[in-house]
Formats: structure tokens, sequence, C-alpha cells
């Protein structure tokens, strides 16, 4: 039952809406500085599919019958409508290949590619309007020229606005957006500064041949650089129809509405393109921070498997010592101690993970007494089978028996990853002798500096200052995270990760010595 009213709901929001803008007629026809209903039309004819191509005709015909003074030779009134409705559904066509059903007019490709049909469209199908109203006498041949330049001018203007808002409208996801955009304090801000800009360039500046008119350019900017596309669509309508009122009140010429008109669709125009950037900015940052937290995930990967290794091995060694003293028929204290040790373990593990899903959801870090030594030695274990099988000399010297106030965890990606680059870059040597050394020394009181070097070919001074930006990578199969992240943790923790200029690798990470206070 909802589907079949649908036309019928259709055709009769068509008629309203065109009705309310039917303004300025020229002739008696339909020739308005703006004309909106067509927007509807084609937003309905593009989500609906060629079904509903027959509410659209019977729309524009009902709609040309009912609003408009009809000629005394109904047929012409007839032909022209129908003349009328071919052209709105040729560049409904044109824009069913251009726009896919659900999509916004979000992006700058996506509103170009909506907008230059729109022009073009709108300006053959009243170029072929206009002549064809000449031909059945229904507009005198000198009106030519100013018949196409009014029908086109309200009919891209009508478009150009409205269409965007109904499109949204028709669309879940927009009209969440929308929503989202209309809920908001500052959303109110830029409506009342509209009406200041209306007041000012039409109350102020309405003598002095709209020499103010700029201003109308300060609230549409402002709704798209902060709520971008959606901000657009409502500052736009509002300040068009602002317009509209304000021609009407002040009775101006249909020749100078045209020209208002057209510079309405360049504010307009500028305001969408700036809100589509806006948008296309906030959709790169989010997938930029998404794909930095699955990059960070990745890196955390290795110590998180490290880090449950052991509570893992532990829980299965008193597992096994639960079956071995079970099956001697031992009870007690014994079996007790199995028992508490698994449990022992299993909380160990289930705090490594909580540990890592609080850095993942919040980037917070958990500060704790870390033995420096220990660090060292967790991230360098993992690399010692790997050294000695592709017959590279890793060495590891001696830690100084200091503790730091750290989260041990990301400390330890850090090492790992630098670890991981210098084996990555030993590997790809050609000749020579490979190796790789970590070593720690404490140059200051306040301060340890981890060095890892490699017999790799080392930096450049130009690859020195790119090698720490995102998706840099000097490896074919790298992602350019790993040192970026590994900088930002040990910046988090108030030191430095750099690197040098010299014959071989050196990549050198700074902490500042904070021991935690015992009690």
């Amino acid at each position: 039952m909802r589907k079949r009213l649908l036309p019928l709901v259709f055709v009769s929001l068509y008629i309203a809406l065109d009705a309310a803008s039917f303004i300025h007629p020229l002739h008696g026809l339909n020739i308005t500085p703006w004309n909106p209903a067509p927007a509807l039309g084609l937003v309905y004819v593009l989500c609906q599919g060629p079904l509903a191509r027959g509410a659209f005709v019977v729309a524009v015909v009902a709609s040309e019958f009912l609003v408009r003074d009809v000629s005394p030779e109904w047929w012409r009134s007839l032909l022209s409508a129908l003349m009328l409705a071919g052209g709105y559904l040729a560049l409904a066509e044109v824009l069913r290949r251009r726009m896919e059903p659900g999509s916004l007019l979000d992006g700058r490709s996506a509103l170009l590619g909506w907008m230059v049909p729109v022009v073009l469209g709108t300006l053959l199908n009243s170029v072929v309007f206009i002549t064809g109203l000449c031909a059945l006498g229904l507009l005198p041949a000198e009106g030519w020229r100013g018949g196409v330049l009014q029908f086109w001018v309200g009919d891209m203007v009508g478009i150009a606005l409205a269409m965007p808002l109904f499109w949204w409208l028709a669309g879940e996801r927009g009209r969440l957006m929308l929503k989202a955009a209309l809920l908001r304090w500052e959303t109110l801000g830029y409506a009342l500064l509209c009406v200041v800009a209306l007041l000012v360039a039409f109350g102020l500046g309405g003598g002095s041949g709209f020499k103010l008119f700029y201003w109308l350019f300060v609230p549409i900017a402002w709704a798209a650089a902060r709520q971008g596309m959606a901000g657009a669509i409502v500052s736009a309508m509002l300040l068009q129809i602002g317009v509209i009122v304000a021609v009407q009140w002040l009775d101006f010429s249909a020749v100078t509405v045209a020209e208002l008109q057209m510079l309405a669709f360049v504010m307009a125009l500028i305001g969408f393109l700036i809100g589509g950037v806006v948008d296309e900015q906030r959709r790169t940052s989010d997938e930029l921070r998404q794909t930095l937290r699955l990059a960070a995930a990745g890196e955390m990967a290795g110590a998180l498997a490290h880090e449950l290794n052991q509570p893992l091995t532990a829980m299965g060694a008193y597992a096994s010592a639960y079956d071995t003293l079970k099956a001697r028929g031992e009870s007690g204290a014994r079996l007790d101690a199995a028992i508490h040790g698994m449990r022992s373990e299993a909380r160990r593990a289930g705090e490594v993970v909580q540990r890592l899903r609080d850095f993942f959801r919040t980037g917070a870090t958990r500060l704790e007494d870390v033995a420096l030594g220990s660090l060292v030695e967790a991230a360098a274990e993992h690399y010692r089978d790997k050294a000695a099988a592709a017959g590279i000399a890793f060495t590891v010297n001696e830690v100084p028996d200091i503790h730091l106030l750290a989260d041990r965890l990301q400390l330890e990606v850090v090492l790992r990853n630098l670890l991981s680059n210098a084996f990555d870059a030993v590997q790809a040597q050609a000749t020579g002798p490979r190796w790789v050394s970590l070593r720690a020394d404490v140059p200051a009181d306040d301060q340890v500096c981890i060095c890892v070097e490699d017999s790799g070919p080392g930096l450049t001074a130009r690859e020195l200052g790119l090698v720490f930006e995102s998706f840099y990578s000097g490896k074919s199969n790298g992602m350019g995270l790993g040192l970026a992240i590994s900088r930002a943790i040990a910046e988090a923790h108030g030191g430095s990760l750099t690197g040098e200029v010299a014959g071989h690798g050196q990549f050198r990470l700074v902490l500042p010595i904070r021991e935690a206070i015992t009690p």
C-alpha cells in the first residue's frame, strides 16, 4: 500500500513545490528564477528507477495545467509540458550513469561529476524548450534569448541548490548526517548569520547595485568549513530562500533576479566544493587513524605473542604437573599448588591482553618498574635464532643495571622494530661482514641511550629526513609506519628516537631515567 501511494505523494509534492516557487513568470510560462521542483523529480527517478518516469511526466503535465495559465489551445500547453518532461528524463538518464544509489555528493569528484551534467543539461533543455515555445506560438520570437537565459538560470539554480538536499534526504546515511548537523548549536549560529548577511546585502546594499552581496558568502563558507557538505547544503538552502523572499519583497525585475541567481549559484557551488573538501579530509584523517591503529596492532602482535608465551607455557607445565600428580594419586598441597600456579599465570595473561586493549582504545600507557636488562633481553631473544640461521653476528653488549618507569610492552615494540629493520638491512647486504649489535649506555645521569647498529648501508641525508614520516619505507614490502609509531612511543615516554647518517645503519633510542619509587 505504501509503495502504491508513493507516486501520488511525489506528484502532490512536485505540484506544491512548483506552485511555491512560481515567481516572476515570463509571458505567463514556466520561466522562473528558481525552479526546485525538477530537482525533486530527478531524485525520485534516480532512486525509484525507470518505473518512476511515468509519475515524473504526470507531475510535469499536472503542474503545467494546475499552476500556470494554460493557453486557450490546451494542446499547445500539453506539448510544451511533454517536451519539458522529456528533457528532464534525458538529464536523469545522464545522471543515472554517474550517480550510484545511496552515494552522497560529499567529494570533489562526485560533485563535479554531478554539476557538469546539470549545467550543460539544463542549458540544452532550455534551448530546446524555448525554441519549441516559439515554434508553438507561445513565446514571441524576440523573447527567445531572454527566455533561454531566464529558464536556464531558473532550472540550473533550482536543481543545483535543491537536488543535494533531496538526494541526501533520500538516503538513510544522508538523513542522519543532516540531522546531526541541524541538532548542533553552531547550526543556529550560521542560520542567524544568514539572516544578518541577507539584511546587509539587501537592506544596506540593495540600493547600491548589490555591492554588499559578497556578505552572503560568509555563512555558507563557515557552515561548509565546520560541518562539511551537510552544513553547505543547509546554509545554501537558507540563503536561497532568503534571496527569493528578498526579491519578492523588493519587487525586482526578472532580469535583475536572474543576475542575482547566477551569483547565488556560484556562491552555492563554492560552498559545496568547500564542504566536499572538508568531508574528504575528514575521511582521509579517519582512514589514516585506522591505518595507524592497524599498523600499531601489527607491531604489537610480536610483543603480545612474547608476553603471552611465558604464561601460556607455564600454564601448560602446571597442567602437565597436575595430570602427573593426579595419575600418581597425589592430593592436597601439591595439587593445590599446581592449580594456584595455573590461576596466577592466567591472571598474568589476562593483564597483558587488558593493557593492549587499553592502548588500542585510548593510547594509554601503563607505567611500571622496568629493569633495562630484562627489557633488552626480551626484545633480543626473538632474533638470536634468526641471526644464527642467517649467519649474522648478533651482539648484545652488557646493559647497565638501571630501572625505568615506563610501559615495558610499548618499549619492547620499539626495540623489536629497530632490530627487525636492522636484520632486514643486513640480509639485503650483498657482500662484506654481516652483523647487528645492541647496546645501552648512560650518557647522562638522567638519560639512557639504547643504540641499534648494523652493517647495512645506513641512511643518506635525504632518507634521514623522510624515514620517520608515515608511509615512507625503503623496503618494497614495508608500510612505512614502524618508525613513525616507534618515535611516537619514544616521545610519549619523554624520550626521542633518531637515526644517524653514517657508513652503516645506526638508530638511537634515548629515554629519561625515572626510577620507580619503592615504598
